[in-house]
């Protein structure tokens, strides 16, 4: 179905923007690992659509994403790294107004299957301007810079 670790990245960002959790799901293997931007970890294709319909019905009913970068490192021609930097806009927040922008950057690791690429690995990480880490102090989590 896909040829190269490319095109099963661009396809996750359609179908993410279509809210097509099925369609997630299809695109990762059976014992696929996910870890979201909070820190959790879903360790199957059934938990990584599981959780891509939450997010669907709860948060983003509304939000799109947008590739502004993308990187593959191809490792063996059946293996492919592929790195993503994207917006995020439309999110509903708490008090169900629009959350404001998000710059993400989306590592997935890629191999051929018997159907073409699919998506072993995803780890989606927030991008903070400015901030050289995150600290906890008694305002909880929150990005820091250590810079003067």
């Amino acid at each position: 179905m896909f040829e190269s670790g490319e095109a099963v990245a661009r396809a996750f960002f359609d179908r993410w923007n279509e809210g097509d959790a099925d369609g997630i799901g299809a695109l990762f293997a059976e014992d696929a690992d996910f870890v979201n931007v909070v820190g959790f970890w879903w360790r199957s294709r059934k938990a990584i659509r599981k959780a891509h319909d939450y997010g669907f019905r709860r948060i983003f009913q509304n939000a799109r994403v947008e590739i502004t970068e993308l990187a593959v490192r191809a490792l063996t021609p059946d293996i492919h790294i592929v790195h993503t930097v994207s917006t995020l806009d439309g999110q509903f927040g708490l008090n169900g107004s629009e959350a404001g922008h998000r710059v993400a950057v989306i590592s997935m690791v890629t191999r051929r299957g018997p159907s073409g690429f699919e998506i072993v690995s995803c780890q989606n990480t927030d991008r903070v301007e400015g901030a050289d880490t995150h600290v906890v102090d008694s305002g909880g989590l929150r990005p820091a810079s250590y810079r003067s």
